[in-house]
């Protein structure tokens, strides 16, 4: 596969830019109006613990009793079923193939009056919706019991009908799911035959087994690639405490957010912490907090993941590209603190279907606190290309007898380029590359490379403690005939985010951003992406606007006080 030129780079970022722009101007709100001709409004049902179910269900005066008498009712576009605030009903909801709403007349299910209802599931799904769409579900929590852990999901949105067949138009909004195998799941069993349109938005899901919250489809096929799910926006979503299956050891388990098989997707302001610490420690695959496989055209961006686990001696990281990922972006998260690595891209699949990512202006601090054979970003598996690493600011430090660099590289990578990063050890190596890769394979172009106890970086069987030499035998950190790159303190010092108190970032353990204050030092060392032809991108991790070419790190300045 050839080589991603700066200006497709442009045209890359570009389109992702307007899928971001397009998903997140998707309404979550539920209208309440009809296409000409059509009802203008659809029935309300009501659900109270001191209802009637032999009564109408028109009223609160005369509401049901039973989510069993509510699961009789055929819901047509508009419908309404109104669960009463505060109150707990024991049982299951399942809205079938002969159920449905629209976009604009959508079936809406949720609390009325003051505070949520709970749906107590005892060894059965919350709500489960199959092969039928068109459905909003707000403002409602969902607990499991011992048995709906084990095998069943809170929220399940599930299509088994034929492929290229998509569900138009899903709403969840302002839900608690707790007790299930996973807490939200999107799954299909055939190509393009999944969701599109769906919106997941500030919601809990917490303390369940496999994952937070999910999606997945049919085996993908790299020959002719497809997609289950479309269009699908998760924001202001936190997952935490999904511990995993200390008896899968086939799979991965314990995940806080996980995309598969979608076409277009969108993980913003979400957090995912505390996820993975039960999972099996025979697996071969892990947990990780946020992360998408066999997708395309995803962007990760603004999120925070930490202190996330892994019960074997693989992942349990922060963020993570995984098989099959393509035109991807992670940009402005932050990741501390996690087994594994900050930030992963990874592939097992001998096909050169992971290709055309990047990942810029992110911070990861102190992660692969367990596993040395990781680090702040890794990049390893099969046949990972056109991968671009930019504009990020990586710090790790030494927990106890492990080690691990800032960067790893693994083999087999091609056209991977990594420029203009902070890479920042305490005395651990800053890169620890196990090939000795050509400028075809990696190239290393305007990165700092700094730790207190002097240069120390691993490319193949070689060491070096000095970066001109390095320099000089690998041709790496060279820009023509300009030598390019530092090992100059970058001076770091911690800066507070302009939207503090509302930015999901601000939790982090520096309460902000971490910043150069020796930026006018390391000016010379950087390579100007533009002249590269890469976008270098509209703003940096503060969001602050960028004019010019910027410097090293995710903040490449200190803002002046």
């Amino acid at each position: 596969m050839e080589a991603v030129t700066g200006r497709q780079w442009h045209h890359i970022l570009m389109g992702l830019g307007a899928t971001a722009l397009l998903l997140a101007g998707v309404s979550t709100s539920v209208p309440r109006v009809s296409v000409s001709g059509a009802r203008q409004e659809g029935r309300t049902f009501y659900l109270s613990p001191e209802g009637d179910d032999d009564a109408d269900g028109r009223t609160p005066q005369t509401a049901w009793r039973t989510l069993r008498r509510a699961d009789t009712v055929r819901l047509e576009p508009g419908d309404h079923l109104l669960l009463k605030g505060g109150a707990r009903f024991s049982g299951t909801l399942t809205i079938g193939q002969d159920d449905a709403g629209n976009a604009r007349m959508p079936v809406l299910v949720e609390s009325y009056g003051e505070g949520r209802a709970v749906i107590a599931a005892a060894g059965t799904h919350g709500i489960k919706v199959n092969n039928t769409s068109g459905i909003v579900i707000r403002n409602l929590i969902l607990a499991g019991d011992t048995t709906s852990y084990r095998s069943q999901d809170g929220i399940a949105f599930i299509s088994d009908l034929p492929r290229k067949h998509r569900l138009p138009y899903v709403r969840v909004t302002g839900v608690d799911v707790s007790g299930f195998r996973n807490g939200i799941r999107l799954h299909s069993g055939a190509e393009a035959s999944g969701f599109q349109d769906v919106v997941i938005n500030d919601c809990a899901v917490h303390d369940n087994k496999d994952a937070g919250l999910i999606s997945d489809g049919p085996p993908f096929n790299a020959g002719a690639p497809a997609y289950a799910h479309e269009d699908v926006t998760v924001s202001k979503v936190v997952a935490f405490r999904n511990d995993g299956d200390p008896q899968a050891s086939d799979r991965n388990t314990g995940s806080g957010i996980v995309l598969g098989s979608v076409h277009r997707g969108v993980v913003r302001g979400s957090v995912a912490y505390d996820n993975g610490r039960s999972s099996a420690p025979a697996a071969l695959e892990g947990p990780e907090g946020i992360w998408t496989y066999d997708s395309t055209r995803m962007i990760l961006e603004r999120n925070i993941a930490y202190g996330n686990h892994t019960g074997s001696q693989v992942d349990g990281g922060g963020f993570d590209l995984d098989n099959n990922v393509s035109y991807s972006l992670v940009q402005y998260n932050l990741s501390y603190g996690n087994d594994g690595a900050g930030f992963l891209a990874f592939s097992a699949a001998s096909n050169s279907a992971h290709t055309n990512n990047a990942i810029r202006y992110n911070i990861s601090q102190n992660n692969s606190r367990k596993l040395q054979d990781y680090g702040g970003i890794v990049v390893f598996g099969s046949r990972i290309t056109n991968l671009a690493i930019y504009q990020n600011t990586v710090l790790a430090a030494t927990e106890g007898s492990v080690r691990a660099p800032a960067l790893r590289l693994q083999p087999s990578l091609g056209a991977v380029s990594v420029r203009n990063n902070v890479f920042l050890t305490d005395g651990s190596p800053v890169v620890a590359a196990h090939k000795y890769f050509d400028t075809s394979e990696v190239v290393m172009q305007g990165n700092d490379y700094h730790s207190p106890t002097g240069f120390n970086l691993q490319w193949g069987e070689r060491w070096y403690t000095d970066l001109s030499a390095w320099r000089s035998e690998s041709r790496q950190e060279m820009a023509g005939s300009r030598a390019t790159g530092t090992g100059d303190d970058p001076c770091l010092v911690e800066v507070p985010l302009p939207t503090s108190g509302s930015d999901v970032r601000d939790s982090g353990p520096t309460r902000g951003a971490l910043a150069s204050r020796c930026a006018p030092a390391l000016a010379g060392a950087v390579v100007d992406l533009k002249a590269l032809g890469i976008d270098p991108g509209p703003v940096d991790y503060l969001g602050t606007p960028l004019t010019g070419s910027p410097g090293a790190g995710a903040v490449p300045a200190a803002p002046r006080a």
